[in-house]
Parts: structure tokens; C-alpha cells; sequence
């Protein structure tokens, strides 16, 4: 699959793969692929959140939502800001122009990562297989955000209520997905 003809899809291979979870796991767990997320990284002191365009979440591993788009903390000065796929631009521009004159950092890092997005009862069960982090509802819920790993591999975790998105470099992605059917096996 392309985006514009240019961009490969780097899970495209992995479809039935991923198709196959919740037959696998009786519908207790779900993997789908949202493919070209746009996703833009944005540096700025924290006390000039108030200008961007949309809600900054100040308080750490926190997600300002809207549906479509979002904006997840990753540092006192650091926030990840995603959108539909083939809409990076926009966010940029609209950053930029938001942004103008302050000293910051805008940059288009859509083609670094993928988007995995688990769904199911059993999702985080699945997570926990290889990751450390705790993710028992009474530490982690909806509008939370984390970078950690997930059996080696850097993942940014998103939870939206009823799924869980897994943003993780192309290069892994593949071994994520085999991972994540392993430990839901």
C-alpha cells in the first residue's frame, strides 16, 4: 500500500499475520495496522505550550485527544504530534505559523515509526508479554502515554480507552508483530 505512490506500507507483509490474532486468541485480542500516521516531533520550553495550536499535555505520560489528532508528552519539552495519514504538513505548517518567532523545534518524523493498534480484553495482557512497564488499570488508563520497550524494541504506547496504539520504528515492526503473536499465543 502507498500514500501519494510514494511511501511502502512496512507491514504490509505482516496482514494476514496480524489479521489472524483474534481467530487466534477468540476475539480476546485484536492487531490491526493504522498505516502513515502523520506524526510530527515538537521541541518548545514548556512554558510556551499555551501557543501551539492544540492542547499541549504538560503532566508527564499524558495524551491531549481529539480523535484525530493528538499530541502525547514524551519530556518536559517534548511532545510527539500526530494526525491522519497525509495531513503531516498541515500540522507542521500550522505549528510554524502558531509558533513563529519562539525557539522550537518542528520536524516531520512520520516515516520513523509505524502504528500498530491492539484492541480486545486481553490487549495490555498481550503488551505485558514483553514489556516491564505496569499496565494494570490502576497505573495505566485512557489519555496515558510511555516510552519503553517491548521485547528490546523502542515503542512509544498510547492507550485510547478500548485499544492501545504501539508507535514503533519500521525497522522492528515486523519483529514486534511476530513477538506480539507469540505472546498472545
Amino acid at each position: 500500500m502507498t500514500v501519494d505512490g510514494l511511501a511502502r506500507d512496512a507491514l504490509a507483509a505482516h496482514a494476514g499475520d496480524m489479521a489472524s490474532m483474534a481467530s487466534r486468541t477468540g476475539g480476546r485480542v485484536r492487531l490491526e495496522h493504522e498505516p502513515f500516521l502523520a506524526q510530527v516531533s515538537l521541541r518548545l520550553d514548556a512554558s510556551l505550550a499555551a501557543r501551539a495550536p492544540m492542547p499541549l499535555p504538560l503532566e508527564p505520560n499524558t495524551v491531549w485527544d481529539d480523535g484525530a489528532r493528538a499530541a502525547l508528552w514524551l519530556g518536559p519539552d517534548e511532545w510527539l504530534v500526530t494526525g491522519p495519514a497525509g495531513t503531516a504538513g498541515d500540522l507542521v505548517a500550522e505549528l510554524e505559523a502558531a509558533l513563529d518567532g519562539l525557539h522550537r523545534s518542528i520536524v516531520d518524523v512520520s516515516a520513523n515509526r509505524v502504528v500498530l493498534v491492539l484492541g480486545g480484553p486481553d490487549r495490555l495482557e498481550a503488551l505485558a508479554s514483553g514489556c516491564t512497564l505496569d499496565l494494570h488499570p490502576r497505573h495505566w488508563r485512557e489519555g496515558m502515554c510511555a516510552q519503553t520497550l517491548f521485547a528490546k524494541a523502542q515503542v512509544i504506547l498510547q492507550e485510547r480507552g478500548d485499544t492501545t496504539r504501539v508507535l514503533v520504528r519500521s525497522s522492528f515492526a515486523g519483529y514486534v508483530v511476530e513477538r506480539l503473536l507469540a505472546g498472545s499465543a
